[in-house]
C-alpha cells in the first residue's frame, strides 16, 4: 500500500554538515530561516506567552491556549509545551520540509512529531558571576535502544531541531553539549563528570538568528548560562520514526485534525507499522540544495510519486 508523503531534500546536509553530525553529535547549519520568517516567528511565540499569562492556570492542567501550556514559568524562564497548533507560523516551523529532513537524515528514515516546544528566558536574577559554571545536563535516549549504523553513519531514533530566534553570542546562554556523548555507552553521570574535568569538551552554541542545531538525544545537553542583557528565544521540534507515538500531554484538536492534508498525515500522526521507511545517504553524497521556505504549513506539495511501504 502506498501513503502520500511531502516534497522535501535530501540529502539535507552537506558531506561536511554530515561528517560534523557524525563526529561530534550535533551540527549547526546557519540560515535556515529567513530574517522575515524569524521575526514573524518571534512574534507569533511573544503573542502565545502573553495569552498563557494571562491564565489563572497556565500548566498542562489549565485551560491551555490552543492546546499550548508553560512547564516551567520562572521570571527569567518560560518554558511553552505542546504549541504544535498555537499559530500558523508555528506549525510552520516543525513542518519546514529542509527541518524535516535534516531530521530524516538523522533518523534514518521518515519521521513524525513527537514534541514540540520553545523557551523564552533571559539572565536568572540570582546569577553570581565569579560561580563556577556548572549546568543542568541531560539526554533523552540511550545508546544501545536508540541508535544504529547504516553505510557508516550513526543514526538515532529521537532527535531535535533546535533553532535560534535570537542571536547567541558568548554570553547569550547557547545551548550546551559535551561533544561526542552520543556514541558512549556509559552513564551520563560519569560523562558529566569527565567533561567537567576538561571543559573543552562542553561545547557552547554560538550562531546567528534563524540557524538551526540539529542533534540526535543520545547526545548529552543543556541550556546554556544567560550572562548578557539579551534575550534568548528557541523554537524546538522533537522527531522520532513514523510508528513512535506523540507525547508532550498533548492531542491534537478536532479542528485542527480536520485541516491535515493527506500528505502530512504521517508527519503529524505517525504510521502503526514497522516498516519505518527507510532513507539513508553515504557521506560523500551533495547536499539537495533546491530552497524552502518556511510557507504555509498546510500547503506543502505533494511527491510526484508516492512512496510505497
Amino acid at each position: 500500500m502506498s501513503y502520500p508523503t511531502f516534497e522535501r531534500p535530501f540529502p539535507a546536509l552537506s558531506p561536511a554538515q554530515r561528517y560534523h553530525l557524525e563526529v561530534l553529535g550535533y551540527v549547526v547549519v546557519e540560515n535556515t530561516l529567513s530574517t522575515e520568517e524569524i521575526g514573524g516567528l518571534k512574534e507569533a511565540l511573544h503573542k502565545l506567552d502573553r495569552e498563557l499569562e494571562r491564565l489563572d492556570d497556565p500548566t498542562a492542567a489549565g485551560p491551555r491556549v490552543r492546546e499550548a501550556y508553560l512547564i516551567t514559568r520562572e521570571v527569567h524562564h518560560h518554558f511553552m509545551a505542546n504549541i504544535i497548533e498555537a499559530d500558523p507560523l508555528i506549525t510552520a516551523y516543525a513542518t519546514h520540509p529542509r527541518l524535516v529532513a535534516m531530521a530524516e537524515e538523522l533518523i534514518g528514515g521518515e519521521s513524525r512529531i513527537v514534541e514540540f516546544n520553545a523557551h523564552i528566558n533571559s539572565r536568572d536574577p540570582d546569577w553570581e558571576p565569579d560561580a563556577e559554571v556548572h549546568y543542568g545536563f541531560h539526554k533523552g535516549a540511550d545508546v544501545p535502544f536508540a541508535t544504529h549504523v547504516q553505510n557508516g553513519l550513526l543514526h538515532s531514533n529521537f532527535v531535535k531541531t533546535l533553532t535560534n530566534l535570537t542571536d547567541l553570542g558568548p554570553d547569550d546562554g547557547g545551548t550546551v553539549v559535551i561533544a561526542g556523548s552520543h556514541k558512549v555507552d556509559a552513564p551520563a553521570q560519569d560523562l558529566i563528570e569527565l567533561a567537567y574535568q576538561d571543559r573543552s569538551l562542553i561545547h557552547q552554541i554560538v550562531a546567528p538568528a534563524g540557524s538551526t542545531l540539529l542533534f540526535s538525544e543520545t547526545l548529552i545537553h543543556a541550556t546554556g548560562q544567560v550572562r548578557s542583557d539579551n534575550e534568548r528565544i528557541i523554537i524546538i521540534t522533537g522527531y522520532c520514526p513514523r510508528m513512535f507515538p506523540y507525547w508532550d500531554q498533548g492531542e491534537l484538536s478536532a479542528e485542527f485534525k480536520q485541516q491535515v492534508p493527506a500528505q502530512l498525515e504521517t508527519l503529524f500522526h505517525g504510521r502503526a507499522h514497522w516498516n519505518r521507511a527507510p532513507r539513508y545517504r553515504t557521506l560523500a553524497e551533495p547536499v539537495d540544495e533546491r530552497p524552502f521556505a518556511l510557507g504555509r504549513w498546510s500547503e506543502r506539495p505533494p511527491v510526484a510519486e508516492e512512496g510505497k511501504d
